[in-house]
């Protein structure tokens, strides 16, 4: 028996996540990828398969060794898994859940449709005149209809900006669909669970910090587990009306007026290093969890904390690149403790790199992290390692 994980790039989740805790159950496992030459030598198989492709990730998998587990931890992977799982007979996410998590017109039409929430939403084909979204209210939001990392999202004071912007993305990207929604402002925060086929457990929510507009590039993230009832209730509604209940979901919303307005669903654990990190803050094994989900196990059988009741606060930050140029000095990975508290930092751009800023998570340098008793603590370890490093760019 074999565990199959579908991936495009590698990704500290699965390298630092799942393939660690893959071994600790005693499970073999073969990546499916597109990008095979990308993959540095890994404790699994890795086999060249068009992941987008639900036939070809079955037909991979039938050429192997019999499947215990199909999953993907990739936004862009998770419909064609849901469907290549489905056909092989394994426990996976429905399918009908993944798009619609993944299109995000369609996560729109379903909230509205159940009645929780409606949003004002243009959907704007790669032929289409902005000029339909002129009767839309501004500040609004662009980007793609199944955009990730921010990249091409961006908000708009009104449609002669909407019109160059939509331009700049089809210059670089002709043939995407992009959504033009109303700009949900309040306090950003996220709902992560994790759930089986009829139990959902939230394990946690990060309270965020965006850079300045027009982009919407995530700087910090602190520990924020605790929501009014009526909040969470209103994204148990929601997450519902989605079908979101199987395996790892990350919710980000905001809080506007004592309600959750979603600004998108991601069907998987949280990322850029978050889902490490939160595993450590929660002490257990996280990844471990997700892959027992799959294996057709009940999340009754895995202890999980109360979030709210966790006696510890966490911080990240990224460090991100102000301008494009090549990156001529850095700090390494570190992890370090100081009194009660611990600190880590992990390299996301090699010092000898060069690449353009682009607006989006892609602009992170490193991901830098303390976990201690209190915010206090915390904040004065993470203010004190920034002091004493730099990150230089040369143009």
């Amino acid at each position: 028996m074999r565990l199959y994980l579908t991936a495009l790039n590698p990704t500290d989740s699965v390298l630092d996540g799942f393939l660690p805790a893959a071994a600790r159950l005693g499970l073999p496992v073969t990546v499916l990828t597109d990008q095979p030459a990308k993959w540095p030598p890994v404790a699994a198989e890795v086999t060249g398969c068009h992941v987008r492709d639900a036939r070809a990730v079955i037909d991979t998998v039938h050429r192997g060794q019999r499947p215990a587990a199909l999953l993907s931890n990739s936004d862009h992977l998770q419909t064609p898994t849901a469907l290549a799982a489905q056909y092989l007979g394994l426990p996976g996410k429905d399918w009908r859940a993944t798009l619609r998590c993944k299109d995000k017109r369609l996560t729109r039409q379903a909230l509205a449709d159940a009645g929780l929430d409606t949003v004002l939403t243009l959907a704007l084909g790669p032929a289409d005149d902005v000029a339909i979204a002129a009767d839309l209210p501004f500040p609004a939001v662009v980007k793609p209809r199944e955009g990730v990392a921010s990249e091409d999202a961006y908000l708009v004071a009104d449609v002669t900006e909407l019109a160059a912007r939509v331009a700049e993305i089809r210059a670089r990207r002709p043939d995407a669909a992009l959504v033009v929604e109303e700009y949900l402002a309040g306090e950003l925060r996220t709902f992560d669970t994790l759930g089986d086929a009829t139990t959902r457990a939230v394990t946690g929510g990060w309270r965020t910090s965006l850079g300045a507009p027009p982009s919407f590039v995530e700087e910090s993230l602190d520990w924020s587990p605790v929501l009014p009832a009526p909040v969470v209730a209103d994204l148990r509604a929601q997450l519902d009306a989605l079908g979101i209940g199987f395996g790892a979901c990350h919710t980000e919303f905001v809080l506007q007026e004592g309600r959750a307005r979603l600004i998108e669903v991601n069907y998987r654990l949280i990322g850029d290093r978050m889902d490490l990190i939160l595993a450590e803050l929660l002490d257990v094994p996280l990844f471990e969890y997700v892959i027992r989900l799959h294996l057709g196990e009940p999340l009754a059988a895995m202890p999980l904390p109360d979030p709210a009741a966790v006696p510890r606060h966490a911080r990240v930050e990224y460090v991100c690149a102000d301008r494009s140029g090549t990156l001529t000095a850095a700090p390494g990975a570190i992890d370090v403790r100081l009194g009660e508290t611990t600190l880590g930092c992990r390299p996301l751009r090699d010092v000898g790199s060069t690449a353009a800023v682009t607006g989006t998570n892609r602009d992170y340098l490193a991901v830098v992290h303390a976990l201690g008793p209190d915010r206090e603590a915390v904040t004065a370890a993470l203010r004190s390692f920034r002091a004493a490093h730099r990150w230089d760019i040369a143009a």
